[in-house]
C-alpha cells in the first residue's frame, strides 16, 4: 500500500454515557447511547470505508459505542483496546495516530471529547464548506463523527494536514 494514496481518519466520539454511581472510565452507555451507538454504525457503514483498524478507549463507554456500532459494519476492522486514548489531549491522538503501521490505510478512532473534537479542528487544515459549517455549529455532540483524510505516513500526521471530509451527529 502506498503512502501516497490518501488516508483517512474518522473521529468517533462515544454516544451518550449514563451517570451512575461508578468511576468515570466505568461510565456505561444510556438507553439513548445505545440508539445513537447503532445509528452512528449505520451511518458509518454508508461511507463505505474500508476500514482496517479501530483504536478505541478503555472505558466502558466507547467500548460499548463500538460493539454497537461495529455490528452494523459489513466487515469488522482489527480492534486495538488503547488505555492512551482515554482523557487524551489532541496532542496525545496525534501521538498514539503517529505509532499506526503504514499498511493500515482507514482508521477509526474511538474516544472523548473534549480531544476527539480537540483533534478533529486541529487536523483540518482545509474542509469541504458544509461539514466544516455544520460541525461549527453542532460541535462534538455524543456519537458524532468526523471523517478526514491526509496524504503520507501516519508518522506525518501533523496538524494542518489533513482535510474535513464530513460530519455527522444524532438528529442531524
Amino acid at each position: 500500500m502506498s503512502v501516497a494514496e490518501p488516508r483517512r481518519i474518522v473521529l468517533f466520539r462515544h454516544a451518550k454515557a449514563d451517570w451512575p454511581q461508578v468511576t468515570d472510565h466505568e461510565r456505561p452507555l444510556a438507553d439513548r447511547g445505545r440508539l445513537d451507538a447503532a445509528e452512528a454504525g449505520r451511518r458509518l457503514a454508508d461511507t463505505a470505508i474500508p476500514f482496517d483498524l479501530a483504536l478505541c478507549s478503555t472505558a466502558t463507554r466507547t467500548r460499548e459505542t463500538w460493539k454497537l456500532a461495529v455490528h452494523e459494519f459489513p466487515h469488522r476492522p482489527k480492534t486495538v483496546y488503547e488505555e492512551r486514548v482515554y482523557e487524551a489531549s489532541p496532542g496525545e491522538l496525534i501521538a498514539v495516530l503517529n505509532e499506526t503501521p503504514d499498511d493500515a490505510q482507514n482508521v477509526l478512532l474511538i474516544g472523548h471529547n473534549p480531544g476527539v473534537q480537540g483533534l478533529a479542528e486541529i487536523l483540518s487544515g482545509s474542509a469541504e464548506k458544509d461539514p466544516r459549517e455544520r460541525m461549527s455549529r453542532r460541535g462534538f455532540p455524543a456519537a458524532a463523527f468526523a471523517v478526514l483524510s491526509f496524504s503520507g505516513s501516519w508518522k506525518t500526521l501533523e496538524p494542518g494536514v489533513a482535510t474535513l471530509l464530513d460530519y455527522w451527529a444524532p438528529s442531524e
